[in-house]
């Protein structure tokens, strides 16, 4: 905490407002919208690189939040504010940091996979501010973000090997994405099953038990998208300039439109039971991963 009340005491406007935008680069949504950019339109080799990392570390990263259970700290010392705008992200228990697992896995994969010093240099830069906004902002300590640092990076170094080159990721890829399935189901089992201590918030442990479901959904869209991809589809990310972007962009914006739209139908029909965000989920990786690239040949031809 004595660090975190130093770097409160050097926050200004103007820099709460550059780490504020600077931290939503660990978001969820950006993972996402970053991972399956990469999948439709660079490689699909790395893509599935970037969403194998993703969703171990996430494994790891929310078993990790319900094993330690530990406070915000602003929990842990009622005199430390934080940020405010930074609140609404900071939602559950503290360690390890989200934000920094999701940065530090997709970037560093990204800078694994490509020689661009540039790339590898926005790459760096951006792993490095973002971990730094998370304790800036007062959401998390050093150990919250040192811990998901280097779980991030031991997952980038310890799966590049499988995906480094075609003939690697042509044999691993599928016992790399049985083994994840594993994990989300393992953990899926075990906060539904564990018997946690009394204290344990009840929000937070909700929390968990439906991010299991959602992890649970992801994997098993994963290994079907893959399935179908090498079976029958094997579409090719290529496109001219103007493809690629209408394919990002329409894909995306259907894709948000979807999840939207599932999560209010699944609840209408099912209220909130919990195995719905596995459904959800399943089919968002389905209609990433099967449906929408069945349109690339489409946009193959824009602007070419």
């Amino acid at each position: 905490m004595a660090f975190l009340r130093f770097l409160e005491t050097l926050r200004t406007p103007e820099l709460s407002a550059f780490f504020s935008a600077v931290t939503v680069l660990g978001d969820e949504t950006v993972f996402m919208a970053l991972a399956i950019t990469v999948f439709w339109c660079v490689s699909k080799r790395q893509g599935y690189y970037i969403f194998a990392v993703g969703l171990g570390g996430t494994v790891l990263n929310q078993w990790l939040k319900l094993l330690f259970r530990a406070p915000r700290p602003w929990v842990l010392d009622p005199a430390f504010t934080i940020v405010e705008r930074a609140r609404a992200g900071a939602a559950g228990y503290s360690f390890p940091s989200g934000h920094t697992q999701n940065v530090v896995g997709t970037l560093g994969c990204l800078a694994a996979s490509n020689r661009s010093r540039a790339l590898r240099a926005v790459c760096g830069v951006c792993i490095v501010l973002v971990p730094f906004s998370r304790m800036y902002l007062g959401v998390h300590t050093p150990l919250d973000v040192g811990v998901a640092f280097v779980g991030a990076a031991a997952l980038v170094t310890a799966l590049h090997p499988l995906f480094r080159d075609e003939e690697n990721f042509r044999a691993a890829v599928g016992p790399a994405l049985w083994a994840l399935l594993g994990a989300a189901g393992a953990y899926a089992l075990w906060v539904g099953r564990a018997a946690f201590p009394a204290d344990t918030d009840a929000e937070n442990l909700l929390h968990g038990m439906k991010n299991g479901w959602t992890l649970l959904g992801c994997a098993l869209g994963l290994l079907a998208a893959h399935w179908y991809d090498d079976a029958a589809l094997h579409f090719d990310v290529r496109a001219p300039l103007p493809g690629q972007i209408a394919k990002v962009a329409l894909g995306l914006a259907l894709l948000l439109a979807l999840r939207a739209g599932l999560k209010a139908a699944l609840l209408a029909l099912f209220a909130d039971a919990l195995w719905t965000n596995a459904v959800r989920y399943f089919l968002l990786v389905v209609f990433a991963g099967c449906v929408w690239p069945r349109t690339f040949p489409r946009f193959a031809r824009l602007g070419g």
